[in-house]
C-alpha cells in the first residue's frame, strides 16, 4: 500500500536518484511520438493507394472503351461508309498481279 501510495504522489520522479526514471520517461515518450507518426505515415500511403486503384480501374475501362471504338472503326465497312462521302468506292474488280521477270 506504501509503494502504491508512493507511486500516486509521483515521489519516484522528484528524489534525488529521479533521474534515471525522467531519461526512461522520455525515451519512452519518444518512442511513443515515432509509433504514432509510423501509423499515420502508413495510413496516408493506404488511402494513397486505394485512390490509384480507383483510378487504375477507371483507366482501364476509359482503354477498353476507346479500344472497343477503334475496332468499329477500321472495320471495312465504317471505312467504306467514311469514304462514301469523298466519292472513294470499294473496287469491283480484284486486284491484279503484276509479275516481273528478269531477262
Amino acid at each position: 500500500m506504501k509503494n502504491l501510495k508512493s507511486f500516486l504522489n509521483i515521489d519516484f520522479l522528484v528524489k534525488d536518484n529521479s533521474s534515471k526514471n525522467w531519461k526512461m520517461i522520455l525515451f519512452i515518450s519518444t518512442l511513443a511520438v515515432i509509433m504514432i507518426s509510423s501509423g499515420h505515415s502508413a495510413d496516408k500511403k493506404i488511402f494513397r493507394i486505394s485512390s490509384l486503384n480507383t483510378s487504375i480501374k477507371s483507366l482501364k475501362s476509359d482503354f477498353i472503351q476507346i479500344k472497343e471504338e477503334l475496332l468499329i472503326l477500321k472495320k471495312e465497312s465504317s471505312i467504306t461508309q467514311k469514304l462514301l462521302s469523298r466519292g472513294v468506292v470499294p473496287a469491283s474488280l480484284p486486284p491484279i498481279k503484276i509479275i516481273l521477270s528478269d531477262e
